[in-house]
């Protein structure tokens, strides 16, 4: 029979599993890109600028943690997160990380002073002046994961299907861009490449999951 000391023990050797499996940096930016939706391997792989075999062990980590379940379609291995419960975790790793540590500060800065020219919008900016129909909302994350999950109205725009299609913009309103969240650029290279044609282009920095939890605190 389990005294005290032995259930803690066995239940804190639980808890760490998942405390080994989050201990390097692409294991938690493998989570991050598959907070946005499905991807296989070889689309990680590129995401991350690793192997396909490297990737490929860090995912047999995760998915050792339950922190990650995967299936099969055709020659792909298509991987997503267990549980949705996931992505609020990394939201709460984001945002702790950021009080408790000078350092992502300072990185986040450095990254806003290089920006200091590219206006942003709130959410509930964002959220009025779509509802005037005063800005376009452009998606350009990959389309895989607009199909998985976007915000309402927004269109999807690729970032590297954007220079093609710039001519097919309306000149009458703003021009709003998303992508991952804060810590993702390609917005930001959207933005800079709507300002180059003359567009009135703004950068919103949260995500599909601020979006779903603003408009939850509404309700």
């Amino acid at each position: 029979m389990l005294n005290e000391r032995n259930l803690k023990d066995l239940l804190y050797q639980e808890f760490a599993r998942l405390g080994k499996s989050l201990s390097s940096p692409k294991r938690i930016e493998i989570l991050d890109i598959l907070s946005q939706g499905p991807k296989s391997v070889e689309a990680l792989a590129k995401a991350t600028t690793m192997s396909v075999a490297n990737v490929s062990q860090h995912l047999q980590t995760l998915s050792n943690s339950r922190l990650v379940k995967f299936q099969k379609k055709g020659n792909y291995v298509i991987y997503e997160l267990a549980d949705t419960a996931i992505s609020g975790f990394l939201k709460c790793l984001h945002t702790l990380s950021e009080k408790q540590f000078v350092q992502v500060q300072q990185i986040k800065q450095e990254f806003l002073n290089a920006n200091l020219g590219m206006n942003g919008i709130s959410l509930v900016e964002l959220k009025d002046r779509m509802e005037k129909g005063e800005v376009l909302l452009l998606d350009v994350r990959p389309k895989e994961e607009y199909e998985k999950a976007h915000i309402p109205g927004a269109v999807s725009m690729p970032i590297e299907e954007l220079k093609e299609k710039l001519s097919s913009l309306p000149t009458h309103c703003d021009v709003v861009a998303y992508c991952r969240g804060p810590y993702c650029l390609m917005s930001v290279e959207a933005v800079e490449l709507l300002k180059t044609r003359g567009i009135h282009a703004f950068r919103f920095e949260s995500n599909v999951q601020d979006w779903y939890q603003f408009e939850d605190s509404l309700n």
